[in-house]
């Protein structure tokens, strides 16, 4: 029996190269050696849109894409369908989840550089990822067939109107029909369960393809290629297989217990993961008192209403996508990492990450006055980020990169020091209890605290400065 299996084993490598692509993409494949917690959401990415095909398969083979049927089927796999309501909690959750892991992965990316040479095409295919997301996140949206979905739907398409001399014949082709209707269920449910997953299979092949000819960046910014040993193999890098991939599974591991808990005690986030107009099915005479996209599409709906202009609010909302792709030729800093940048990049990064988080929270309020004007500002911070980049970036004094990676502190290491602030925030009391044995109790020491918080800011100012 066993030599049985060794020759259909051998017979099927003769044919394909199963080992060889092992060894080149994960037992061969050398990566730095000084990865930190920032560099595990590429490969929760990846869980993650495991996740969503997955659940996606079992969900359709109950879902009705009809206008008639598609609410009710819904509800049917929530209440009768054997853990159907898992399911749809495990594909919903997951979608708020991937773009969570999606933005904290591109936000590796600005901290450490990796979109500078020689990773300009990495970049490009992960912004493309990005858009295809976005894609399938609006197409999947509608499928519920509830208020916010059908009247978010409603609105987004219309801004397509808004392009001269081609807008309206686009916005009815998109739609199918002159409003939102069975045939934009039916059109949309095609592009999210089979076009657009295709083209997302493609790009996250490319995208790895492609880092994997390059080589991971790593937070120091330093190519590990350019040291090598007599077999050149990089002296500062470790195989991807056992090394990492036992990380990542520890990353995976945690990633799950947070997921779980999201899930099973609270799947809608107080409306955000959820709407609560989404448990209403779609009324096409009734409009929601207040139309707001899904949380991870609010910072650029925020921009497109801090425009006057509806053409206008548009061609901002794509510019703000636009941009990202040509970020590579922006950045005319000559190190790679945020720990040899200036001031001047990481106080822009800072204003960036607000004006992001603002804006994303003002998408999911109504438009009044104030939050318009806040808006705006916000809006043109985050174009200043980009735009402003080539001047800052040339202009700050950067500081000397090492020649080989830097060490990087291991968790234990790190535990005397825990266990130092811990000794310092708070004061110990012993005392009798009623056994007659001694008692020693902690309470916070107001001065310990004082002190550690200044420390911290201290330290965040020196290193902005």
């Amino acid at each position: 029996m066993k030599q049985r299996l060794n020759q259909c084993s051998e017979w099927f490598l003769e044919r394909f190269p199963l080992s060889d692509l092992w060894n080149e993409h994960m037992a061969h494949y050398y990566a730095p050696k000084n990865f930190n917690i920032w560099y595990f959401f590429g490969s929760l990415a990846l869980f993650v849109l495991v996740n969503q095909f997955i659940t996606g398969i079992l969900l359709t083979m109950n879902y009705k894409p009809d206008a008639k049927l598609a609410f009710d089927s819904v509800e049917y796999i929530m209440r009768d369908v054997q853990w159907g309501w898992l399911v749809r909690y495990m594909h919903s959750t997951g979608a708020s989840a991937f773009f969570i892991v999606v933005y904290l992965h591109m936000f590796r990316g600005l901290l450490y550089g990796s979109f500078k040479q020689p990773r300009e095409l990495i970049w490009i295919f992960g912004m493309l990822i990005f858009v295809c997301l976005m894609a399938e996140a609006f197409m999947g949206y509608l499928l519920p067939w509830g208020q916010m979905s059908y009247w978010g739907a409603q609105v987004i398409i219309s801004l397509f109107s808004a392009i001269p001399v081609i807008g309206d014949e686009l916005s009815l082709w998109v739609r199918g029909d002159y409003v939102v209707s069975d045939a934009t269920l039916n059109r949309f449910f095609a592009f999210h369960v089979i076009a657009v997953p295709l083209v997302l299979l493609i790009l996250v092949f490319l995208h790895i393809v492609a880092l994997h000819e390059v080589g991971s960046n790593n937070p120091d910014g330093i190519e590990i290629k350019e040291n090598t040993n007599w077999q050149g193999r990089p002296l500062d890098g470790i195989p991807f297989h056992p090394y990492y991939t036992v990380k990542d599974i520890v990353g995976v591991g945690v990633f799950m217990f947070f997921f779980a808990v999201v899930i099973f005690y609270m799947p809608e986030m107080g409306g955000f993961f959820l709407e609560h107009a989404n448990f209403i099915p779609a009324d096409p005479l009734k409009t929601p008192e207040h139309i707001a996209p899904v949380w991870y599409f609010t910072p650029f709906y925020a921009i497109l209403r801090a425009v006057p202009d509806k053409f206008a609010g548009v061609i901002a909302m794509g510019g703000a996508i636009v941009v990202l792709f040509i970020l590579p030729w922006l950045d005319r800093s000559p190190v790679k990492s945020i720990r040899y940048r200036g001031g001047m990049f990481k106080k822009a990064l800072l204003l960036f990450v607000i004006s992001f988080i603002g804006l994303g929270y003002l998408g999911t309020q109504p438009a009044t006055p104030v939050a318009t004007n806040i808006a705006r500002i916000f809006t043109a911070v985050y174009f200043g980020f980009f735009l402003l980049m080539p001047l800052y970036t040339r202009w700050e004094k950067t500081k000397q990169l090492p020649e080989r990676l830097t060490e990087q502190r291991t968790l234990e290491d790190r535990i005397p020091d825990a266990i130092a602030l811990f000794d310092e925030v708070t004061i110990a009391e012993q005392s009798t209890n009623a056994a007659g044995a001694t008692v020693t109790q902690r309470r916070p020491n107001p001065a310990g605290i004082k002190a550690v918080l200044f420390r911290f800011v201290k330290n965040l100012k020196e290193s902005l400065d």
